[in-house]
This record gives structure tokens, C-alpha cells and sequence, in this order.
């Protein structure tokens, strides 16, 4: 999958770890030990977001049908 929203990425000194953060869809982070890592763990977690939220009836913009 290759993802069509926004993709934010940084350090993160706390958790040691590159964050990876969808921030259209709330709550959508990952982390990775690299870049790579972390938006490749952020694809699966958007694909999850998206199925929870539309089995929950929750609104969004999907750009994954656009």
C-alpha cells in the first residue's frame, strides 16, 4: 500500500524511536528504528485505522477509494 495522506516523520528522544504520524486520521502514529521502518509500520496502522473507523461508522476522508 502506498499511502496518499500526508505523512509526518520525526525523532523521538523519549521512545528512541523515528515517528511515523498520519495526521488527517487522529491517533495514527507508528514507530520505526529507521525511516523506513516507521512509515512502513504507519501504512499497516492506516489500513487498520480505516478499517476500525469504518466498521465504527466514524467520517473521514478517504483517500485510499479517491
Amino acid at each position: 500500500m502506498s499511502t496518499k495522506y500526508e505523512v509526518i516523520i520525526y525523532w523521538s528522544t523519549e521512545d528512541r524511536a523515528f515517528i511515523a504520524e498520519a495526521p488527517e486520521l487522529p491517533g495514527c502514529m507508528a514507530d520505526g528504528k529507521s525511516h523506513q521502518n516507521a512509515l512502513a509500520n504507519l501504512e499497516i496502522v492506516i489500513q487498520e485505522w480505516i478499517e476500525t473507523a469504518t466498521e465504527l461508522g466514524v467520517r473521514f476522508r478517504n483517500l485510499a477509494e479517491d
